[in-house]
This record gives structure tokens, C-alpha cells and sequence, in this order.
């Protein structure tokens, strides 16, 4: 009673290819293919965009200040 046997899955199509017609079932798997295609592409373009990226630029923080930095930021100088 659980499971479908091979009657229940010939129904089953034969309503969908009623409902939904041949012409419009291909014409949707034609666009899941499309769909697949591109997700791949992408997939495929990021992998290329990844391997290209530059390194990473850090700050060194040990730096001596440079002779332009006023030193007396943050009191009140008269």
C-alpha cells in the first residue's frame, strides 16, 4: 500500500504529459539544461577570478611616524 508500483508511475506521467503537453516538458528541460550550463560557467569563471586576485596588502603597524604626524592630537596646546 506504501510503495507506488509501475501502474501507479504510468497514471502518474500519463497526467502530466496530459496537463502539461510534450511540447512545453521539452521546451523546460531545454531551459534546465540552459540553466545548468551557466551555473557551470560560473562556477568555472569564479575558480579563474580566485587564482588572479592579488595578495593581500597588510599595515605595518610598527611604522615609525612620519614628520608630518602632529604629535600633540588629542590636548589642548595654548
Amino acid at each position: 500500500m506504501g510503495s507506488l508500483s509501475i501502474w501507479h508511475w504510468i497514471v502518474v506521467i500519463a497526467v502530466v504529459l496530459l496537463l502539461f503537453g510534450r511540447g512545453k516538458i521539452s521546451d523546460l528541460m531545454g531551459d534546465v539544461a540552459q540553466g545548468i550550463k551557466a551555473f557551470k560557467k560560473g562556477m568555472q569563471d569564479d575558480e579563474k577570478t580566485a587564482d588572479n586576485t592579488e595578495p593581500v596588502k597588510s599595515i605595518d603597524h610598527n611604522a615609525p611616524p612620519s614628520s608630518a604626524a602632529r604629535s600633540d592630537v588629542g590636548s589642548k596646546a595654548v
